[in-house]
């Protein structure tokens, strides 16, 4: 479905890919943020609503037939670098799950 690309000669990109040569059907996900489909935030903590964006994210996926092993490429904007930085172990979790 899609292919890594990277550079032989280059050092391992750790927790993304260079490149991705993909192919099929192209679906185009807005952009989710850490509300329930009810538009309600049940939580102010970061890594709860990166979780529940990372669900919107899955919900979105699998109305077009989609898994997340189709996802090729996500773009992250956050508020509190610092706070991701200090909790990137529980978002990494997060979404490993």
């Amino acid at each position: 479905m899609h292919e890594p690309l990277h550079p032989s000669s280059w050092s391992r990109a750790k927790g993304y890919a260079n490149g991705i040569a993909a192919e099929g059907r192209l679906i185009f996900v807005a952009g989710q943020i850490g509300w329930t489909g009810e538009q309600v935030f049940e939580s102010d903590d970061f890594v709860a609503q990166t979780e529940q964006a990372l669900k919107n994210i899955l919900a979105v996926l699998e109305c077009g037939g989609a898994k997340p092993e189709h996802l090729v490429r996500l773009t992250w904007f956050v508020i509190d670098k610092r706070e991701y930085g200090e909790r990137a172990a529980e978002v990494g979790a997060a979404y490993r799950r």
